[in-house]
């Protein structure tokens, strides 16, 4: 049943038409979903949820995270969203997400390049546009220099292009704010940079309940994915490891800015949905199906549980 589910044609648009189901069902059920403009919000977040189940195709598909041809990961990262109610509407997490999944194209491109200069600022400008909706995101730039140390394309020349990446949209972003005088923005920008008083013992419990099953998935793909890593490629084996070691940093920065789980959360979407799809894909053991059939099964519970606490 694993197989014919990972690998069906139909796996795909169920996920898409459950996804949309439950978005539209959220939003009669929860009272705050009504507010002015949320058909709205939920729309354009719905749009850029789509975006982003696309491009996780093309990435796989450029790359081999999966080793072939597959839309799995994309169906899980539906089912995902699927489950955090507060990513339904138009989130500074989702833009996060978007800008996250862009980098990884230039990022990955520049693997063993003579000349990676020009993708490496490409991908710290991805990165600094992300930071822009969510400035603990520029917390992430030592690990993607990790990452271009790893694919072999951090020298002198790309590391001084990663800094002009990282501040060209700084730079555009000062002299608007210089033109409309508007400088306050910019100071509480820079306050969402450190942490607030907020800790972790205060979570809300479907914060709780999504982290936990999200670092479940996340230590058995991740598990499988190093203890396998001989069937990958070295070039796709460097991109898993990244992969793990960008989502450690995640669960991190939840520990750090528990104010913003819901961010940290978005952006996990995106690395637990393409190692998940890497175990459930090229596994066929007895124990990876009953971990596939509980992932379901909490995936259930879960989506119900979260409704129920929104």
């Amino acid at each position: 049943m694993q197989n014919r589910i990972t690998a069906g044609r139909w796996t795909l648009p169920a996920a898409i038409l459950i996804s949309a189901t439950c978005q539209v069902a959220s939003y009669f059920l929860l009272p705050e979903s009504k507010e002015a403009y949320s058909w709205a919000n939920r729309l354009l977040s719905l749009l850029l949820c789509g975006a982003t189940g696309y491009f996780l195709i093309v990435l796989n598909n450029a790359f081999a995270l999966i080793r072939m041809r597959a839309s799995v990961q994309t169906a899980i990262f539906f089912l995902l969203v699927t489950v955090c109610p507060v990513l339904h509407q138009l989130h500074a997490g989702n833009m996060a997400a978007a800008a996250l999944l862009a980098s990884f194209f230039f990022l990955f491109r520049s693997y063993q390049q003579l000349q990676p200069s020009g993708l490496v600022f490409h991908t710290f400008v991805c990165l600094a546009v992300g930071s822009l909706f969510f400035p603990p995101m520029l917390y992430l730039v030592p690990v993607y220099w990790m990452g271009s140390y790893m694919f072999q394309s951090l020298t002198l020349r790309s590391f001084f292009a990663s800094l002009v990446g990282l501040l060209l949209p700084y730079w555009l972003l000062c002299g608007y704010l210089a033109w409309q005088g508007e400088w306050s923005l910019f100071a509480a920008w820079g306050a969402r940079c450190l942490p607030v008083s907020r800790s972790v013992m205060d979570l809300n419990a479907w914060e709780v309940a999504t982290l936990g099953y999200l670092a479940l998935l996340f230590v058995v793909s991740a598990a499988h994915c190093l203890l396998a890593s001989l069937d990958d490629k070295l070039r796709t084996r460097a991109y898993l490891q990244f992969l793990i070691l960008l989502d450690v940093v995640l669960f991190v920065g939840v520990l750090c800015f528990p104010a913003y789980c819901a961010c940290w959360i978005a952006m996990l979407l995106i690395g637990v949905s393409i190692l998940a799809g890497h175990l459930f894909v090229l596994t066929h053991s007895k124990a990876s199906n009953l971990f596939f059939l509980g992932a379901l099964i909490g995936w259930v519970l879960l989506l119900f549980y979260n409704i129920c606490q929104q």
